[in-house]
């Protein structure tokens, strides 16, 4: 299985110098399967680029996941060229109870007068699948899901293939409990012995206190969450917006701190991040 982040920002795109290292597009996740089938979870800005990336390779098939509408995870959408493309074939898999109806909540994004081109016109095939049971089968890589923390509802996944665990918790509030969400007992229950876990921690402890409540984890309890479940590494993704390289830097050198000793390896993740597990 490889992974690969074709954006890491949270909240709203950027652009400037001081984000170059880490990136300034909102999420997007690429996973290919043993065989090089393709997972992407999210269609932030990063997807652009993706897009741009799978066309060159002609690679026209994919299965597409969110982890919920919110303006960022689904930023990147109309910009995303295999749309366009009447060859391309799009699998869209809704978790109705977690995000709600997916197909019609795309469908919202891409309308006049937000966007000149409707959903319904699109000429790719887009496939509009309801997730029914415990998981999915996306070639050979396994797809489970958990509901977020987070205002609105959302999914977190996890993907497997032949032992090996990635897992995406993007947006989860682990210290605030919102309406369909887990407990934090539970999140490290469907982290446990992860290869990869890349989890939401735009916040540090100090900016925390007046952003309660806004759906988002501060990198201390990320840290105490990737050593209850005995996670092998973890990622720091959703950067805010403010948030610089130096920023970022700064971040994971105090993450680092809190998970000193025997535990996971710790990163931060950038919009040209790829892992192979």
């Amino acid at each position: 299985m490889k992974v690969r982040c074709w954006g890491a920002r949270g909240s709203v795109p950027v652009s400037g110098p001081e984000y170059a290292r880490y990136g300034g597009d909102t999420t997007c996740i690429e996973v290919r399967s043993k065989n090089d089938e393709i997972l992407v979870i999210d269609a932030g800005t990063g997807i652009r680029r993706l897009g741009c990336a799978l066309l060159e390779q002609g690679r026209l098939d994919l299965t597409l996941l969110f982890t919920h509408t919110h303006w960022d995870h689904v930023l990147g959408l109309p910009f995303f060229k295999l749309l366009y493309d009447p060859k391309a074939w799009i699998r869209l898999y809704g978790c109705p109870g977690l995000q709600g109806n997916i197909t019609k909540l795309l469908s919202r994004v891409m309308s006049p007068p937000l966007f000149p081109v409707p959903f319904a016109s699109l000429p790719s095939r887009l496939e509009g699948l309801t997730w029914e049971e415990e998981s999915i089968q996306v070639d050979t890589l396994t797809v489970t899901r958990i509901a977020l923390s987070h205002p609105n509802l959302g999914a977190g996944y996890r993907v497997e293939e032949d032992g090996k665990s990635f897992v995406f918790l993007t947006d989860n509030e682990l210290a605030q409990h919102h309406r369909g969400g887990r407990s934090f007992d539970e999140y490290a229950a469907f982290c446990r012995d992860a290869d990869l876990l890349l989890h939401d921690a735009e916040y540090t402890p100090e900016e925390y206190p007046a952003r309660r409540g806004w759906g988002h984890s501060h990198f201390g309890d990320v840290a105490l969450l990737a050593k209850a479940a005995e996670v092998k590494v973890l990622g720091l993704t959703h950067h805010n917006q403010e948030r610089t390289d130096e920023g970022v830097d700064e971040v994971l050198r105090r993450c680092r701190e809190v998970l000193a000793g025997p535990g996971p390896r710790c990163l931060a993740v950038s919009q040209y991040s790829e892992f192979a597990l």
